[in-house]
């Protein structure tokens, strides 16, 4: 897998695991299909854990399971999410096509694997940005990766500061800033948890 492939190159080798065929069994029954293969292969390679200090992805069998997280926000977001169709065009889980729950970020989005295709490498993503209309993402689960990843390494070396502060820091305190990873891009990286 080439996406899977360039994370690595991107994050360094993974930690030592022993993933079983046996840990998507449950989430996939609970699912009613196959996952795709490239979130399944990224999961098992790395596990749960936070990429870029950013995006937050689940695996089975980590210390926060994935089929309770989704149980979790599946529940809470088809109770109380948009129910107008013509306002939030997509359902969740276990409605039909309903949105699949698979991560969240930091920012406060939430990441859902869309089954718009009965061939799970071709679902989309769909992410829900702070309660405002929903971005979907064409590509699999891994290209996802890559572009968030890429986003957050190819920001401004000031990202992250309001820009009317700026003439008030001297360069030695925006340094310290960026060495504490305040500001400025993110160095790519997988920490698991």
């Amino acid at each position: 897998m080439a996406g899977l492939d360039d994370l690595v190159q991107l994050f360094g080798l993974p930690p030592a695991r022993e993933p079983s065929p046996d840990d998507w069994a449950e989430v996939e029954n609970y699912v009613g299909s196959a996952l795709p293969g490239d979130f399944k292969a990224l999961l098992d390679a790395y596990g749960t854990g936070v990429i870029c200090g950013e995006l937050v992805v689940f695996h089975p069998r980590g210390s926060s399971p994935l089929l309770d997280r989704m149980r979790k926000i599946h529940e809470s977001f088809g109770q109380s999410w948009r129910r107008d169709a013509d306002e939030y065009p997509f359902r969740f889980h276990p409605d039909p096509g309903g949105l699949i729950s698979w991560g969240y970020d930091y920012s406060g989005d939430e990441h859902f694997f869309w089954p718009c295709d009965p061939r799970p490498d071709h679902w989309k993503i769909v992410t829900n940005i702070n309660g405002a209309d929903p971005e979907v993402f064409d590509g699999p689960f891994t290209d996802f990766v890559l572009a968030f990843v890429k986003r957050l390494r190819d920001v401004d070396p000031h990202h992250g500061i309001d820009p009317d502060a700026l003439e008030f820091l001297e360069p030695e305190d925006l340094d310290e800033l960026a060495e504490r990873g305040e500001i400025g891009p993110v160095k790519p990286s997988f920490e698991p948890f």
